[in-house]
C-alpha cells in the first residue's frame, strides 16, 4: 500500500494502534472515483453486453447491443461520460474500526469529492435540494452514502451513480411468509415487465429478500455491485437467480425495448433475516449503464 495513501500512523485508542487517513485523501479518492465511474464502463458489464450480441435472437436487438457497446468505447477513449444523467452518487463505505479521519468528516470529504468531480468530468448536475422546491445544487451533492463499520484498518470506498430512469422502477413489497418461490419469481418478472424499456435495458436487476424496509432497499442496490454472472453462494438463491432470469429474458422486452432476448443481463438476489410475519421484497433495476468504481485506502 503506497505510503502517500497515509496521514499517520500511532495513534492510540483503546488499547491498540489507530491508523489516521485524512479528510483530503478521502476526498480525492472520491473525486477520482466518480469521475472514472462516469467514464468507464466496468469490464463484466461491457463483457455481459458483447456476448449478449451472440446469443440476441433479433436483429434490431443486436444492433442496439453494438450501439451501446460502442457508446461505451467512445465514453472510454474520449473521456466522456457514458450517459447524459449523471444518477444519485451512491456512495458505499466500509469503514475499518481501526481507522480515524483527520482534517475534516467523512462526510464533509465524500460530499467535496463529488463536488469537485462534478466540475472536472463535466458531469450534468441533477440533484435538487428540496422534493417541492426543486432548486438545483448544481453540483451533484449531496451524495447517498452508506457507512458501515467492519474490522481492521483499511477504508474501502464505491461509488455508484445511479440514474433514475432506473431508480424511478424501484419496486418494493411485503409478502406473505409462506410465498413460494415461483410467486416470487413471478413478482420480479411483473416489476421488469411494469418497467418495460423505461430503465434502458438490457438491465441488471438487484433483489433484496427479507429484512425490513430499508435494509431490503439497500440489500437490493448493493446486489447491483456484484459480478456480472457471478451466482449466490448459496445454491437456494443461486437457482432462484438463474430461473429469474430465464423468466426475465423470456418478457421479449428486449435491448433498449426494441424486442428480443436479452432483458436483463443478471438477477441477483440478497436474502437477509427477518421476522417471522413477514417477507420483504425490494426489486431495484439498473440500466446497461452500471456504473461503479471502488477503492481501498
Amino acid at each position: 500500500m503506497p505510503d502517500d495513501k497515509y496521514a499517520g500512523w500511532g495513534m492510540e485508542g483503546q488499547g491498540k494502534a489507530m491508523r489516521e487517513l485524512s479528510a483530503d485523501l478521502v476526498q480525492k479518492t472520491v473525486a477520482d472515483l466518480t469521475v472514472r465511474a462516469a467514464i468507464d464502463l466496468p469490464c463484466d458489464v461491457e463483457a455481459a453486453l458483447v456476448a449478449a450480441q451472440q446469443t440476441e435472437t433479433s436483429a434490431l436487438g443486436r444492433s442496439a447491443l453494438e450501439t451501446l457497446v460502442k457508446n461505451a468505447h467512445i465514453a472510454r477513449d474520449m473521456r466522456l461520460p457514458l450517459c447524459q444523467d449523471s444518477g444519485v452518487m451512491v456512495v458505499f463505505v466500509d469503514w475499518g474500526e481501526e481507522v480515524i479521519i483527520s482534517g475534516g468528516s467523512i462526510e464533509s470529504a465524500i460530499t467535496q469529492g463529488i463536488a469537485d468531480a462534478t466540475k472536472t468530468g463535466y458531469l450534468r448536475a441533477g440533484i435538487v435540494a428540496d422534493p417541492l422546491r426543486r432548486v438545483n445544487t448544481e453540483n451533484n451533492t449531496p451524495p447517498v452514502i452508506h457507512t458501515r463499520l467492519v474490522p481492521g484498518d483499511a477504508v474501502t470506498i464505491t461509488v455508484a451513480p445511479k440514474g433514475f430512469g432506473s431508480e424511478n422502477m424501484t419496486v418494493l413489497e411485503f409478502l406473505l411468509p409462506h410465498t413460494s418461490q415461483d410467486e416470487i419469481i413471478d413478482k420480479i418478472v411483473a416489476a421488469v415487465a411494469r418497467a418495460g424499456s423505461n430503465p434502458c435495458p438490457p438491465v441488471v436487476i438487484g433483489v433484496g429478500l427479507g429484512g425490513v424496509a430499508e435494509t431490503c432497499c439497500l440489500a437490493a442496490k448493493r446486489a447491483l455491485l456484484r459480478e456480472i454472472g457471478s451466482r449466490h453462494a448459496d445454491k437456494l438463491y443461486a437457482e432462484l437467480e438463474t430461473r429469474t432470469l430465464t423468466a426475465v429474458n423470456a418478457l421479449n422486452i428486449g435491448p433498449q425495448g426494441f424486442g428480443g432476448s436479452t432483458t436483463a443481463l443478471a438477477v441477483h438476489i440478497e436474502p437477509l433475516p427477518t421476522h417471522i410475519a413477514g417477507l420483504p421484497l425490494c426489486v431495484n433495476i439498473c440500466c446497461h449503464a452500471l456504473r461503479h468504481k471502488t477503492d481501498i485506502l
